[in-house]
């Protein structure tokens, strides 16, 4: 729907969107073998940034001890497939350190 020069977009997605979002949480959790206490966040994030994709894929997860992690996919949800995501030894590398400020979770 647009309104003169602004676009305006739902806020409710589609149930394939849903879908998407859900499959990538749970191959996350599978990936990572994280417990069903830990938690994941997946959403899709817009980017208008030259060289930037438009749309990419950011996953965070913490885990009991606290410690948080994420990483970026640079596609839209719907388009990810389980071996987009990082191998299990990379998992040190996507430890956040503690104080570290980023946009993305």
């Amino acid at each position: 729907m647009a309104t003169g020069t602004t676009t305006i977009r739902s806020l409710v997605k589609s149930p394939e969107h849903r879908d998407a979002l859900s499959r990538v949480r749970e191959w996350t959790r599978e990936r990572f073998a994280l417990s069903e206490m830990d938690a994941i966040l997946v959403t899709e994030l817009a980017c208008g940034l030259p060289g930037c994709p438009p749309v990419e894929t950011v996953v965070a997860f913490w885990t009991g001890d606290a410690k948080r992690y994420h990483f970026k996919i640079f596609k839209p949800a719907r388009e990810v497939v389980f071996d987009d995501l990082p191998l299990v030894w990379l998992k040190d590398s996507l430890a956040v350190p503690e104080g570290f400020g980023c946009d993305c979770c």
